[in-house]
């Protein structure tokens, strides 16, 4: 399976697309039961809740193969290599496992915009670098017919916008915060379990909050090309420097049209 042409020219231009339908169900019903096991045996420490909800739940499954095949067993794998070479990528190994349970408050707050990769007290990353990547892979594993149910919540086209800033500013002006640039109107994204969202490192998105009866199942995998370790400014400049031809191609002919 390949991305079609629309679908390229979408993540090009919203810097995400969404593909429906892509896991087998199958493996949807593994996925969910290893996570339910994980959390009827392990349970979850209270105290703990703030770094789980950061980086992963089920920690001891995330890099285990029924997480990583969701990716390596699947169309995905085929999805992603035909706009990013994967072998020019580090392999995927394991998942963020992202969980969104039911929240009680009233009024809840909407979804707040960020770019993965920066400084916060439970996510491991360390103070005083940007750990960027090249693309974010999410995958539905429970169905979000709603807004509001804890959806996966993107700023259509703010990929291009930080690249935009970053080039006037440096890229090291994300260690001083989300940038300040005009946002669009978010969108929270409803789908099917086994839809697959594939998005640029740079969009920003964040999280609804989920105000249904049900909890938000879904995973996440992180796409870094191996170059990015070496220079990691330069792709926040160039965000599709690290992309296949058939990507980079919409910006080349973006530069021929304003010509």
């Amino acid at each position: 399976m390949k991305l079609s042409y629309n679908q390229r020219k979408e993540l090009y231009d919203n810097g995400f697309v969404v593909i429906p339908g892509v896991i087998p169900q199958v493996m949807l019903d593994e996925v969910k039961k290893a996570i339910n096991h994980s959390l009827g045996e392990e349970g979850m420490n209270k105290e703990n809740l703030p770094i789980l909800r950061s980086q992963s739940y089920c920690p001891e499954i995330q890099y285990s193969s029924v997480i990583s095949d969701l990716f390596n067993k699947t169309p995905v794998f085929d999805l992603v290599n035909s706009v990013i070479d994967l072998e020019k990528t580090y392999p995927i190994n394991g998942a963020q496992i992202a969980l969104r349970f039911p929240r009680m408050e009233d009024p809840i707050a909407p979804a707040s915009p960020h770019i993965d990769g920066m400084y916060s007290p439970n996510n491991g990353v360390t103070e005083g670098t940007i750990q960027n990547f090249t693309a974010l892979v999410g995958m539905l594993l429970s169905d979000l017919p709603e807004d509001d149910s804890g959806n996966f919540t993107v700023w259509p086209g703010t990929h291009l916008k930080y690249e935009q800033y970053f080039r006037e500013h440096g890229p090291e002006a994300l260690l001083e915060g989300i940038p300040p640039i005009d946002m669009p109107e978010p969108i929270q994204i409803k789908g099917k379990a086994g839809d697959v969202i594939l998005c640029h490192y740079q969009l920003a998105h964040g999280i609804g909050p989920n105000i249904s009866p049900n909890i938000r199942y879904a995973t996440f995998f992180r796409i870094n090309h191996v170059d990015v370790k070496n220079d990691w400014k330069a792709p926040m400049v160039d965000i599709w420097m690290h992309y296949r031809e058939n990507m980079q191609q919409f910006a080349k002919e973006e530069k021929v049209a304003v010509k």
